[in-house]
């Protein structure tokens, strides 16, 4: 394998981990609820390089080109995907009864957010999986095939997909664990920092997937 080889798969790792960063993939895994969230960030990852395997293999074999409508509307998938999670997780707020409670301490009052809500949460990986499969046909396929379509050997391509994917592996868990030592210090300190982080989580996804929707749909 030449140096040439070796930088352009350099490349397609660091560039998998910094897509990894992008705001509808941390709106995303954000409004997503998970006892282990590195389990989380590793199905979404599968997921996510499942789907530009399946892609690049049809562009190595078939030597097709993506039409814009085609990445455009997976665009505009993603972007539902994202509106449906968070008016999911606000559903799940409301279902749940999270509502501003008053309370006391001695002389002060404050407002704080409170639920009565008690059942077993659930840990399903295949909502990650099923996340990361709809964002590998996104955005990220755009990414994959300007340098496919310089690879000639299809080993060579398929390789570079994998490093990719193992990049946005490491980007997404990499972000996960940045993410969850504040969240995880506010959540242990301040009770009520709980249900405010969902909400926002809930209100950004929703914001992000409208944001996407409308920006494609100007464009067909």
């Amino acid at each position: 394998m030449n140096a040439a080889l070796l930088s352009l798969f350099g490349f397609g790792f660091l560039l998998g981990m910094k897509h990894a960063f992008d705001a509808d993939h941390i709106a995303a895994m954000a409004a997503l609820d998970s006892k282990n969230p590195s389990m989380k960030g590793l199905f979404w990852g599968v997921g996510h390089t499942i789907s530009l395997l399946a892609i690049g293999i049809a562009v190595l074999l078939f030597k097709i080109n993506i039409p814009k409508k085609v990445a455009l509307s997976f665009e505009f998938i993603a972007g539902m995907m994202l509106i449906v999670i968070g008016l999911n997780v606000l559903m799940t707020i409301k279902r749940h009864k999270i509502h501003l409670h008053k309370h006391r301490h001695g002389t002060k009052k404050h407002l704080h957010l409170h639920s009565h809500f008690v059942g077993k949460s659930h840990n399903h990986g295949h909502k990650p999986l099923f996340v990361g499969l709809v964002h590998g046909l996104a955005g990220s396929a755009a990414l994959v095939l300007l340098v496919l379509s310089a690879i000639n050997s299809i080993p060579a391509g398929i390789l570079y997909i994998l490093v990719f994917g193992i990049g946005s592996i490491a980007g997404m868990l990499l972000m996960i664990k940045i993410i969850s030592l504040p969240l995880g210090f506010m959540m242990k300190n301040f009770r009520r920092s709980d249900g405010i982080l969902r909400l926002g989580a809930g209100f950004g996804s929703l914001a992000i997937g409208t944001m996407m929707v409308y920006s494609t749909w100007i464009l067909f």
